[in-house]
């Protein structure tokens, strides 16, 4: 039969916005596959997705009314369970036949390489789409993920919101169906104000075009958000400023959101796309005298409350203007305008207030009643925390030279704006507004800029503190919860993280890597741990800490695109000194796009094996054995010794100015004298003394080989 464009739409009261468009893709995914599993559509076949606040809908092109007829096989049991010792059908065989409508004879054997199966062709004669179609629709529905489902009317049948309306058209047929208690038909509705007849959908393919030119509806999420973006960007244009959640700015930044997976500025353009099916966006605005209260609240205040686009100048400066997107296309719009900006005057009013009490206690003031909140009943009170972090945070800034004092204060601080009103209304400002209230205090600009950065990194690509003393505020808060939380035994699992180690480890490692801090990783776990009070936290806290941290050091350096033979070889000597890493990877990147590389590498790991037998074998003697040319009988290692000995001044060079790319290819001239000793010369002489001479010369060419890398795990 002739293929034709299928249409489904379910007409709704007012769907959930912020799971609007996953509802959409998932219900026609769902049909869409099945329907090319059953062979009503192939490969030939496009599907459309339509999302509206009042209707899910799409097409799919070149859908069949019947199936062609077709032989399905069912594989069956292996032949060594389908028959017994005489060579019968088992119990087991006569199940799958019956099942199967097929007698022994009509089987066929398949092997599959390990073993041998009883396979039955099962002719069968093509189905109606009218047949399938219902069945395919409800067994999709099911799949939605509906968090909360409900019921209307004295029905039993179940949707995230009351069904009024099924269509559903092949070509210009309805497919006679029954879902959700409703029978299928070809009218559905427009806009709910500007549209109030009924429309009829002659055919599927024209209920795109029919909906936008009659409903006064753009059916597309897709294209309804395209509209709403660029009419975003004219209003912006024509005011010389750029709209909050515009790709040029980044607004976790601006806003200091901990949202890793959306901005805000995407989710709230999806959130509007989904609450409007004819948008129209119109230019509001508010008093000057509000652009007193810090603009973070102010753009969270306009965006979280009433879904409205902040304005921002050419310098990033907040402006008494906001976007507003309303799903009214009218040609007299200032009740629509004056309305909007009736409802956030009080918002803002509100931020205002917020604003000014907090700043009638300063931030010191507020310390002590940390005291009376739990952070957690195995590890105290927020103020018990603030006390870790207080002498953690002065210990880390006298390790990289910072202003102790100015440290102390900051961490003593930094928790104090959690018991604001503001915070209190926006948590997502935490830290941004301790900033501002220390500035209103007083306090000097480097503590306060320390209290606001401490929270970061908060998410990938985020900012790092910046600055010695807001790094050591950030560390010593990461490190006082890693440890705490990770040592009273709440270890993450799996997906579940609920104290969010995972991304206080990274931030942490982020920190000694990108800022870069020449501190040893065991030494800040060591004085973190020590801090907390003896028998609080578990014994191995540390040690174990520091395991986990370095899986996710692993895992930060594989999506910086580096080899995790190179990642081993660098962490197998780096010891902890986590700033060198980045440089050390480049260098053994250098390094093994060397011809020689593998030669080198491999030549390491034979030089170890032989260290490390003879260790075993000698002990102290082997570890503290020093060269002797006096006992040197060949020249291959007389060469090897003053190769060496030549190299090793520019090798140490190199590493002591960092340069690690060049000292590994210092190695490069060792080559010819490496394979000249192993050709000619036999380390395990039986004199011990030559024996131990000749382990002592490669225990120094491996000292000298391995400064930057552990090369040997380079080799294949």
């Amino acid at each position: 039969m002739m293929k034709q464009t299928l249409l489904i739409e379910l007409l709704t009261e007012e769907l959930p916005p912020k799971a609007l468009e996953r509802l959409s893709s998932t219900f026609a995914a769902e049909v869409f596959a099945t329907l090319q599993e059953q062979v009503f559509a192939d490969g030939n076949s496009q599907c459309t997705t339509y999302a509206t606040p009042r209707r899910l809908a799409f097409t799919i092109s070149g859908v069949t009314a019947l199936q062609a007829d077709r032989v399905i096989e069912r594989k069956g049991p292996a032949v060594s369970a389908g028959l017994d010792a005489e060579g019968k059908p088992s119990k087991a065989l006569e199940g799958f036949m019956r099942s199967a409508n097929a007698t022994f004879e009509q089987l066929q054997r398949v092997g599959d390489g390990k073993a041998e199966y009883f396979v039955a062709q099962i002719a069968q004669k093509g189905k109606a789409l009218d047949e399938c179609l219902a069945e395919i629709i409800i067994h999709a529905l099911k799949k939605l993920p509906i968090p909360k489902l409900m019921r209307w009317g004295d029905s039993d049948h179940q949707f995230v919101r009351p069904v009024h309306a099924l269509t559903a058209l092949h070509g210009n047929r309805i497919v006679p169906i029954e879902v959700l208690g409703l029978h299928s038909g070809n009218v559905t509705r427009g806009h709910r104000f500007l549209s109030t007849e009924a429309i009829t959908i002659t055919h599927a393919d024209d209920y795109e075009t029919l909906l936008e030119n009659e409903g006064h509806v753009v059916p597309s999420y897709a294209k309804r958000r395209e509209m709403i973006a660029l009419k975003l960007d004219h209003h912006a244009e024509s005011l010389k400023a750029t709209w909050v959640g515009h790709s040029n700015i980044d607004l976790k930044k601006l806003l200091s959101l901990s949202n890793e997976d959306r901005s805000v500025l995407s989710t709230l353009l999806d959130e509007v796309t989904a609450l409007v099916e004819w948008p129209e966006v119109y230019i509001g605005e508010f008093e000057q005298e509000y652009l007193e209260v810090p603009q973070e609240c102010l753009i969270l205040t306009m965006q979280q409350n009433q879904k409205y686009f902040p304005l921002l100048d050419q310098s990033g400066k907040l402006l008494n203007k906001f976007l507003i997107v309303s799903n009214m296309q009218i040609s007299d719009p200032h009740h629509i305008i004056e309305g909007n900006q009736r409802v956030v005057r009080p918002r803002l009013a509100d931020a205002r207030f917020f604003y000014n009490q907090d700043r009638k206690q300063t931030l010191e003031s507020r310390v002590e009643k940390l005291g009376q909140v739990v952070y957690h009943n195995k590890l105290g009170s927020q103020l018990q925390r603030v006390s870790r972090i207080v002498t953690l945070a002065g210990g880390i800034a006298h390790l990289l030279g910072a202003d102790k004092a100015a440290a102390e204060l900051a961490a003593r601080l930094c928790k104090a704006d959690l018991l604001t009103d503001m915070v209190g209304e926006f948590p997502e400002l935490q830290g941004v507004m301790g900033r501002y209230y220390a500035l209103h205090d007083g306090e000097q600009a480097d503590v306060a800029a320390a209290i606001e950065a401490h929270y970061h990194p908060r998410f990938a690509g985020d900012s790092l503190p910046q600055g010695k003393l807001a790094c050591a505020v950030a560390l010593a808060d990461k490190l006082e919860t890693l440890l705490g939380i990770y040592g009273i035994g709440q270890i993450p699992t799996g997906d579940k993280d609920p104290f969010g180690l995972r991304r206080q480890a990274l931030g942490v490692l982020r920190i000694l890597i990108e800022a870069p801090l020449d501190i040893p990783l065991p030494l800040l776990l060591k004085i973190s741990a020590e801090n907390f009070p003896a028998g609080m936290l578990a014994a191995s806290v540390a040690k174990d800490i520091e395991g986990f941290m370095l899986d996710r050091l692993r895992g930060y350096l594989r999506d910086r695109d580096f080899e995790p033979s190179h990642i081993e070889a660098v962490l197998h000597t780096v010891g902890g000194r986590l700033h060198e890493v980045l440089p050390r990877l480049q260098g053994v990147k250098a390094f093994a796009a060397l011809a020689v590389a593998k030669d080198l590498a491999a030549a390491n790991k034979r030089v170890q094996n032989i260290i490390r037998k003879n260790l075993e074998e000698l002990g102290n003697a082997m570890a503290n054995a020093k060269v002797d040319t006096k006992l040197m009988t060949d020249d291959a290692e007389r060469s090897l010794h003053q190769a060496i000995q030549d190299i090793t001044p520019f090798a140490q060079g190199y590493f002591d100015r960092g340069d690690y790319g060049q000292n590994l290819k210092a190695l490069v001239t060792l080559k010819p004298f490496i394979d000249d000793f192993f050709d000619q010369v036999m380390v395990m002489a039986e004199d011990k003394a030559i024996r131990m001479n000749r382990a002592a010369l490669l225990q120094q060419l491996g000292g000298l080989m391995n400064q930057v890398a552990d090369i040997s795990k380079l080799a294949a």
